[in-house]
């Protein structure tokens, strides 16, 4: 078994499942996606029995190519309408003033100091962020665990594991013109999804972070990320399968890894997402 084939069974992404009738692309697209695996995929426990051989595919086997017939489909992008600017101020502000001019440097050192919120108190440590501070890709979660608690680095554990892995998938890895990033910089207690105000006190680290890298895409892990960066409420279901706009730049929203280990099943739809990223990076 070859090093891609093993990343892909580990996402439930193997064996591949070539789309009968695969719908036209623009010669972009087209261009984009060539190198790129096809995108109609089981995971291994909704094939048929039958999988090896070769016969004609059973009613389920066909009924299965027919949920998947729109795997991939490029978005036009959209620039979203910022709206109002009330909550962004409010957040610099609780962060105690504007950051435009903060440098890496004292960034760090004003997350390591931070007392915005209680979540400070309880952690052993900030986890800031790990990469390429000058990575095309961002990827961005929601906040660290216990791993990440103790070693000072986000995914770290097993979603850390499965992370590295989709980045491999896309031939892209951990360090390497790649920055890793979450929107609370401290471990929430018994790893609950962090408060409305813990968010609202955390979030311009996360942007003066961006602006920082000034990455090409940003992947948002999860709606945590998600609804952070896009400033809605809207579902992960909605979110995926378009490109959005954060600040002139291309966002794109997929699957949390830990939730991905819980619900095995969604692995080929985050394969969906990392396909589109790869296809707007290369756009």
């Amino acid at each position: 078994m070859d090093r891609r084939e093993a990343m892909l069974r580990e996402l439930n992404l193997y064996p591949l499942w070539v789309q009968r009738h695969a719908p036209e692309l623009t010669p972009s697209v087209e261009a984009a996606v060539a190198e790129e695996p096809p995108a109609e995929v089981l995971p291994p426990d909704v094939q048929p029995s039958n999988a090896g051989s070769a016969s004609a595919p059973d009613d389920a086997t066909l009924r299965v190519e027919t949920e998947v017939e729109d795997l991939f489909v490029a978005e036009p992008y959209v620039q979203r309408d910022s709206g109002e600017d009330s909550l962004r101020e409010f957040q610099l502000k609780i962060a105690g003033g504007p950051l435009a001019d903060v440098a890496w440097p004292e960034l760090k050192q004003k997350v390591r100091d931070c007392e915005l919120c209680a979540l400070r108190a309880g952690c052993t440590q900030t986890v800031f962020g790990v990469g390429d501070e000058q990575a095309d890709w961002l990827f961005v979660g929601e906040a660290p665990g216990e791993d990440e608690d103790a070693s000072g680095e986000p995914f770290v554990g097993q979603a850390g594991r499965l992370l590295d892995n989709m980045l491999m998938a896309i031939s892209i890895k951990r360090g390497d013109n790649v920055y890793i990033a979450n929107v609370i910089k401290c471990r929430p207690e018994e790893d609950r999804h962090p408060h409305v105000g813990e968010i609202a006190a955390c979030l311009p680290y996360l942007k003066r972070q961006i602006a920082l890298i000034q990455p090409k895409l940003i992947v948002a892990l999860g709606k945590t990320a998600a609804s952070a960066l896009l400033d809605t409420d809207a579902t992960i279901a909605t979110l995926r399968g378009s490109v959005h706009d954060y600040n002139g730049i291309p966002l794109i929203v997929t699957y949390h890894p830990a939730y991905l280990l819980r619900s095995p099943m969604e692995k080929a739809k985050a394969w969906q997402d990392l396909r589109l990223a790869v296809a707007t990076m290369r756009l």
